[in-house]
């Protein structure tokens, strides 16, 4: 053993035995929780900010539905967590309607750039001497889809005036709110990369004021966005993609070398999307189609129903192993076929169906991590974000994800507008023939997705977490502990993590090597040292495992129960 192995090996041993938080109490010899679980009655609103979660709260109590307060939370988070989310990202959401005893799930997510053509594409990459699309700068926005995933929620399921539903927001934004601690260390972070950057437009003069991001604590002001949520409260959808600010966005993309137009937003529209299931230990998860990625969360279920998971124990060797070999499995379809269905053939109905899956799990090893897999052949049938939860008093829910991509996005900010634009277009490939290969007026492939389950045709539990790949993974680590380990809503969502990279995607052209783990400290270290003995890459890693909020139905009792994610500034509230 060299060297470096033995100062990593015991590295790790010291960051699990001085760091670990007890994921078993001492005493009750229950897993640990945080905090308690929320409970109410008659709504609850779990977000990642509390002065969001309150607003949530106030619009149900002035007679909003679960819609009207996710939206006026949405809005909140857009001003008050920028490193996360904001009106120039896109939006996910599923809906359970309790008049029609249904789930909507809406697409809101926006397209590239009609005018710039593939050929194009590769040619400006050459002038940057790349052959992949940049994180941040012009080349990878698309279009933004949250607004319009606003008035389509609210035009179907609002009942408040929109004026009022973001009439929250509009004060905070004018008369300014308090940073909170984990979102002042994010924004600090994308400040110095805009620092460093010196894109055109007025990022530094919007979220740096001073020449510094504000710390926490300090108030901070944003009269832009103030006022161009007045215009979105006063005009509606059409002030975004068919008036001022949209002539806005497009004189600034011509001035700079920028390729979305007016024509790109007249043109934008989001679209409703039936979810889709599958059957795990009696609940059925629900998750969107594709051009996300929530089929994966659906995909690692198939496989895992074939383990007995309770019987090899909570946080065990062999339960660990083969949650992250499914993943390595789902995320090789996830890289090959994953991507917007108006351009690409997906074979969804083979990717879920329990044959398929059973034919993937016979490629786990259970003695030894997996270094390479490939992607299988389903038959074919034709056919950092946050995220938060609502329920109202007639019993109407929503699942809503929403987000920049990248931290506060691609460093683009048009002058007088106050929000910074995605960079959702980095998650194109370049390789011609690819599923996610670049097109003009194409949806990327994307990471953001909501999460339901139903039980006997019931709604159950309304959730999700954020974090780019980790969302899937964290999807199915939220449910595994739910089901197969019985632990309660915020114990769940408390317990040590594991994140998998290094999977084949975007960025890495074929995995090779079985990728890294990161686990969160917690993890017993007896079993750390066991999953090294098969073969898995193990880092220890403070941060990136996502952000998880939920809403559980309790439909004996007639009660919300709420959870919010320890590790954000959030909460979750009730009344």
């Amino acid at each position: 053993m060299t060297t470096a192995h033995v100062l990593t090996s015991f590295w790790l041993v010291f960051a699990w035995a001085i760091f670990a938080p007890a994921q078993v109490d001492r005493i009750t010899g229950k897993p640990f929780a945080t905090r308690s679980e929320v409970l109410a009655p008659h709504g609850m609103v779990c977000t990642s900010h509390p002065l969001a979660t309150q607003i949530g709260i106030d619009v149900l109590k002035a007679g909003g539905s679960a819609t009207d307060a996710a939206i006026a939370a949405n809005a909140a988070l857009g001003l008050m967590e920028p490193v996360s989310c904001g009106v120039g990202g896109d939006l996910f959401a599923i809906v359970w309607s309790t008049q029609d005893k249904k789930l909507y799930g809406l697409n809101a997510s926006g397209r590239s750039p009609l005018g710039l053509s593939y050929d194009q594409m590769k040619a400006e990459l050459g002038k940057l001497g790349r052959t992949n699309i940049p994180s941040r700068g012009l080349l990878p926005i698309s279009v933004p889809g949250a607004v319009d995933g606003w008035f389509e929620l609210h035009r179907k399921f609002g009942k408040l005036p929109m004026s009022g539903v973001l009439a929250p927001a509009i004060r905070y934004a004018r008369e300014g709110f308090p940073v909170t601690e984990v979102i002042a260390y994010y924004w600090n972070i994308s400040v110095r990369l805009a620092q460093a950057d010196r894109f055109p437009g007025a990022f530094l003069e919007t979220f740096a004021p001073g020449g510094k991001a504000p710390a926490c604590g300090a108030i901070f002001k944003n009269p832009d966005l103030a006022r161009t949520y007045t215009r979105l409260a006063e005009q509606g959808r059409d002030a975004f993609y068919r008036g001022e600010i949209a002539d806005q966005i497009d004189a600034f993309m011509r001035s700079h070398g920028g390729w979305l137009r007016r024509l790109d937003f007249e043109k934008h529209t989001s679209t409703w999307v039936d979810p889709v299931s599958v059957r795990y230990r009696g609940f059925d998860v629900f998750e969107l189609p594709p051009n996300g990625q929530g089929i994966a969360v659906l995909q690692m279920l198939n496989i895992l129903e074939g383990f007995d998971l309770r019987a090899m124990g909570f946080q065990s060797a062999d339960a660990l192993h083969a949650m992250i070999e499914a993943k390595k499995l789902a995320f090789e379809d996830r890289a090959k076929f994953y991507a917007d269905p108006e351009f690409a053939t997906i074979p969804l109905k083979g990717l879920l169906s329990k044959a398929y899956a059973a034919e993937r799990r016979k490629l786990i090893r259970m003695d030894r991590a997996g270094r390479a897999f490939d992607a299988g052949n389903p038959a074919l049938h034709q056919g950092d974000t946050i995220y938060l939860t609502t329920a109202d008093a007639d019993g109407n829910m929503v699942s809503l994800i929403q987000s920049n991509y990248r931290g506060m996005g691609s460093g683009i900010v048009v002058p007088g507008l106050g929000f910074g634009f995605q960079d959702r277009g980095e998650m194109f490939v370049m390789e011609a023939g690819h599923a996610n290969v670049y097109a003009p007026g194409k949806r990327p492939f994307h990471t953001i997705i909501p999460a339901f389950m139903m039980k006997d045709g019931a709604p159950f539990l309304s959730f999700g977490v954020m974090g780019g790949a980790m969302q899937p993974q964290g999807h199915l680590q939220i449910i595994v502990n739910l089901v197969d380990f019985g632990l309660g809503l915020q114990e769940a969502g408390d317990a040590a993590r594991w994140q998998h990279e290094g999977s084949t995607d975007y960025e890495t052209p074929k995995m090779k090597t079985g990728g890294w783990v990161n686990l969160e400290s917690g993890v017993p270290w007896s079993v750390v040292a066991e999953l090294k003995r098969r073969g898995h890459d193990i880092r220890a890693d403070l941060g990136g495992y996502g952000g998880y909020q939920a809403i559980l139905w309790d439909a004996t009792n007639k009660v919300y129960h709420g959870a919010s994610e320890s590790r954000k500034d959030g909460c979750a509230m009730g009344y």
